[in-house]
């Protein structure tokens, strides 16, 4: 029998994992809460969450979680220096007007930040692009260009080069392919700029002791 763990996403069980039990945690754009649901469950975390779409904050409530709805470049900043341990930004980096902002703001009110977004340099979008011309659509950006939430493209490479260019440090990185139902996957350490789905970075200011 699977475990609650099993059930969620990929990428959020390994999130999941970088979280030290009975932290504060922040989830912005947090969808109907199950990676602060579980974290609540099994690691006994001081969960808080904004969502921005009504539905998905009714959703987190029903299972008991502190999320409010709101807008989180406007939301993050009601909250006082250091308020959590971890906040985690988890596939919206993408969809961010601001994003310098809203990493200062996150590392201004957290010890360690969690980001996590699509590859846009995997090898099937440089293929699509390659091959057909057209803006490319995957099970990972099933949009078209004209409803795409994705207003940014990035890639695990660019991401490394950003740190370095607003002044922040990875502490932690992973690069991932999940399989078709998104409950599994593998860890992609060779050449992972071309054979990633996703990246997933844990951030600070300074190193941790």
């Amino acid at each position: 029998m699977k475990s609650e763990n099993n059930y969620m996403r990929y990428d959020l069980r390994i999130i999941a994992s970088w979280v030290a039990p009975e932290s504060r945690v922040l989830g912005l754009g947090c969808g109907e809460g199950e990676l602060l649901h579980y974290l609540k469950s099994n690691k006994n975390v001081s969960e808080t969450g904004i969502e921005i779409i009504e539905s998905k904050v009714a959703k987190c409530i029903e299972k008991g979680l502190s999320v409010i709805q709101g807008d989180i470049n406007e939301e993050i900043e009601d909250y006082p220096d250091n308020s959590f341990d971890y906040v985690v930004l988890s596939q919206t980096l993408q969809q961010v007007y601001e994003p310098s902002e809203l990493i200062n703001s996150i590392l201004r009110i957290s010890k360690v930040g969690i980001v996590s977004f699509p590859n846009f340099c995997h090898w099937k979008i440089r293929q699509q692009i390659l091959t057909t011309g057209n803006v490319p659509v995957t099970r990972q950006l099933p949009y078209e260009w004209y409803n795409t939430p994705n207003i940014r493209v990035l890639s695990i490479k660019d991401f490394r080069k950003y740190s370095k260019d607003i002044g922040f440090k990875i502490l932690k990185e992973i690069a991932i392919s999940p399989n078709k139902d998104n409950t599994d996957g593998r860890v992609i350490k060779i050449l992972p700029n071309i054979f990633a789905s996703y990246g997933i970075f844990q951030i600070s200011r300074t190193e941790l002791k």
